[in-house]
């Protein structure tokens, strides 16, 4: 095992004993604290890429939206806004002809008719899409993705650690009791809408904000931000001048001050700084999407054609009984 990944083992497991001793604290800090750094590194990082769009117009566009989402009081709208924001750099940067945009936009469209239709599902993928599927779900596709084109067979693993968690915080919830009760509240006021959201999603009544949801919470949150840290020496999100290094730390330094100052002020400007963050990766989501819905394709197309192209070159038998021969000439 190469020391990175022994490292990256190592804090996975460390996020995982942290949610199950002290879950809604950890949720929280990991917010306030790893978040900032995360989300102006990231956008560092998706600049020098020219945020995988095919101009930097629209990405000032992206967090123009971002920030308006972030003060709409609507949970429908704001859900439009985020699937909006998903299908539309989806077709910029995931679709490679006219053909593909046009077969896209048609599907999401049928899909946005039907989450209309039913009342709520605008507002439930509002919740979930900068929550859970964000923090959870895309960080388990990047994991797949580098696994299969680095071959590890250890990273593959860790792939399967990350799921093992996320199951072992469902099925065996910690008991930890909060500690410090202002925390619980504000983590209440800010990510209880997750609770309904998934009953809502999944048709199971009751789920509120709990010590199991919390806990699972705050596991993909700080491994998500962790996650990224690791990564340095991979994706060389390090690689920029010293002085936009610095500029960094001292503007996540002050979002985190910010927060503790005034936590209500604070929360809304993190929160349009996490869905300006969010909202510029979705070309790199739905690009990875596309990558991993290739990656399987061509896994599924190698083993069965391994058969048949074994099954073609294998020789025929002859001159044995039963089997047809030509006549022979007279």
């Amino acid at each position: 095992m190469r020391s990175n990944d022994a490292i990256h083992l190592g804090l996975m497991l460390l996020a995982l004993a942290a949610a199950y001793l002290m879950p809604f604290e950890l949720l929280l800090l990991a917010y306030v604290v790893l978040g900032p750094a995360h989300y102006f590194t990231e956008i560092s990082w998706l600049h020098d890429r020219s945020y995988y769009l095919p101009h930097r117009g629209i990405a000032a566009a992206l967090a123009i939206i971002a920030v308006i989402a972030a003060l709409i009081d609507n949970a429908s709208w704001f859900g439009f806004a985020m699937w909006g924001a998903l299908i539309v750099c989806a077709m910029l940067a995931a679709t490679t002809s006219a053909i593909e945009s046009m077969l896209l936009f048609m599907t999401a469209l049928a899909l946005s008719a039907l989450m209309y239709s039913s009342g709520s599902s605008l507002a439930v993928i509002g919740i979930l899409i900068p929550t859970l599927i964000h923090v959870s779900l895309f960080t388990l596709i990047f994991m797949v993705l580098g696994a299969h084109r680095s071959g590890s067979r250890v990273q593959a693993a860790l792939v399967a650690v990350y799921l093992v968690a996320i199951a072992t915080i469902l099925l065996l919830p910690p008991t930890a009791e909060i500690r410090i009760a202002s925390f619980a509240r504000v983590g209440q006021d800010y990510f209880g809408n997750v609770g309904p959201a998934l009953s809502r999603l999944f048709g199971v009544p009751g789920l509120v904000l709990d010590t199991r949801l919390t806990s699972l919470l705050a596991f993909v949150y700080t491994y998500h931000y962790l996650n990224w840290f690791i990564k340095a020496d991979v994706i060389r999100w390090t690689a920029v001048p010293k002085a936009r290094l610095a500029a960094m730390a001292a503007a996540s330094a002050a979002s985190t001050a910010l927060y503790f100052y005034d936590y209500a002020f604070g929360f809304t400007f993190l929160l349009a700084l996490s869905l300006i963050h969010i909202l510029l990766e979705f070309p790199l989501d739905a690009l990875a999407l596309r990558q991993l819905g290739a990656a399987v394709q061509g896994a599924v197309r190698a083993r069965y054609a391994a058969p048949v192209a074994a099954t073609a070159t294998r020789p025929r038998p002859t001159g044995t009984r039963g089997s047809k021969r030509p006549p022979r000439s007279r």
